[in-house]
């Protein structure tokens, strides 16, 4: 018998924070690195140093690369990890283009704080650097799907696609003959962009994301929806600002915006796309065609429709322009990035429009918006809340609660072990009893910091 400990170092009871530590009698492994987004309890979690060793950590495995399952690792980088960070091809590209832009803004943030004196320390200092995030991405080491790779005598993994952004997989891990699967955050079953997920066939252990587990996606009319938000826009000359992902959302949303041009579903309302990160992964979608269903000429064609916005001096001719515009800009969740700018100088105007595609978090603007906030703190001053505000759920990259059971119905054994993990509370619990009624198979939700030890 060998034991495995697993330590649940985040999205444990919460959705983000993605990190799970695996000590085995031959390598310790990191499951993703992530940062903590939402609440401010959660948020403060992200500067305490980590319960573990990083210096004792072989290797780190990331399922894809969005912030909350990459963000920390320069952090682990700081407290002594030296080991290769493996991800595939373009997860690693994604997380470069995250990490980086992470890094620069929280840079100007901390140096904004200062200047203007709204942070409650002494002196606000960035999570990391951008140095700090360079010397992070000199660790990375791509990997092919749908090979194995040894990782030491007895353990090895393979990444397999499973939809949600480019680059995203989950990660078949065997150690000493037993399959430990970490579902990573798993996509939709008719995305636009993206293929369907694949789905494994032997699990003993079964990590298994839950964000949406006690939720089936609307059945909403897109195409109905944009297009009279694009038309009360132009009616009303205001703006519709729609804080997006800058991965896999960001595009979707030019997709559908460029598909309704095209069909003559819309008028050609000026479209700027104002996410530095989000141009990046523009490239990461040209690179690597075989993530994504579009063709190279679409693509491009796509691409041509849209003003790209690089600069912060034309994020302000924006705001400035008088014409009736559509502004999808970074972040998704509206806790960061250059929407906050918009917001700040439209959110108290009638004839503005606010769009929210997909998960908001607890803690977030994005959330407090949805739920009907009279106003809204942007760089430590209150706004009133006097545009509109939308949402559009079915957008969401994430699997609902049907196409998580789909998921796991490709599973031929019955799993030793299934725990839940990215849900909050009450997605946690429903989902624990509908997979009990629907599989007959037990599951654990694991807490915040819990330690598990598997004898295999």
């Amino acid at each position: 018998m060998k034991k495995v400990s697993i330590k649940f170092l985040g999205a444990s009871g919460t959705v983000t924070g993605s990190k799970f530590y695996l000590e085995t009698p031959e390598l310790n492994i990191m499951i993703d690195c992530g940062m903590f987004q939402g609440l401010k309890e959660l948020r403060k979690k992200n500067w305490e140093p980590l319960t573990i060793d990083a210096s004792k950590v072989d290797v780190v495995l990331l399922t894809h690369g969005h912030l909350d399952h990459t963000g920390y690792l320069p952090r682990l980088v700081k407290e002594g990890f030296k080991g290769d960070i493996i991800g595939t091809y373009p997860t690693l590209s994604v997380a470069r283009v995250i990490l980086l832009d992470s890094a620069k803004i929280q840079e100007e943030q901390a140096k904004k704080a200062n200047e203007e004196g709204f942070s409650k320390h002494p002196k606000a200092l960035p999570f990391y650097n951008i140095l700090e995030a360079e010397k992070t991405i000199k660790l990375f080491s791509g990997r092919k799907r749908d090979e194995w790779i040894q990782l030491s005598e007895n353990i090895r993994f393979k990444y397999r696609y499973n939809g949600h952004i480019i680059g995203s997989t989950f990660i078949e891990l065997e150690i000493f003959g037993k399959m430990f699967v970490f579902s990573g955050d798993i996509g939709r079953l008719n995305d636009e962009l993206l293929m369907p997920p694949e789905r494994p066939e032997w699990a003993d252990y079964l990590f298994l994301e839950s964000t949406y587990g006690n939720k089936l996606h609307p059945k909403e009319n897109i195409t109905a929806i944009l297009s009279d938000l694009v038309q009360k826009t132009i009616n009303d000359r205001g703006t519709l600002i729609i804080p997006s992902f800058a991965v896999e959302r960001l595009q979707l949303l030019m997709f559908l915006f460029w598909d309704l041009y095209k069909k003559n579903k819309i008028p050609n309302i000026p479209i700027f796309i104002d996410s530095p990160m989000g141009s990046n992964v523009l490239d990461v979608f040209e690179q690597y065609t075989d993530w994504h269903k579009l063709s190279q000429s679409d693509f491009n064609a796509m691409c041509n429709h849209f003003t790209i916005i690089s600069s912060y001096a034309d994020t302000w001719k924006t705001i400035d322009d008088p014409r009736p515009k559509i502004v999808i800009a970074g972040s998704g969740m509206v806790t960061g990035g250059r929407v906050l700018t918009y917001l700040k100088q439209l959110i108290d105007e009638p004839k503005t429009r606010v769009l929210l595609v997909g998960y908001q978090a607890e803690g977030t603007r994005g959330r407090q918006l949805l739920e009907g906030t009279h106003e809204l703190k942007l760089f430590g001053k209150y706004y009133p809340v006097k545009a509109s505000i939308h949402f559009i759920e079915s957008l969401s990259a994430h699997a609902d609660q049907a196409e998580l059971l789909h998921f796991i119905d490709g599973i031929k054994n019955t799993p030793e072990n299934v725990f839940l993990i990215h849900g909050e509370p009450g997605a946690l619990d429903a989902f624990k009893v509908k997979i009990r009624d629907t599989k007959g198979w037990d599951c654990h939700i694991p807490k915040l910091e819990e330690t598990i030890d598997l004898l295999i």
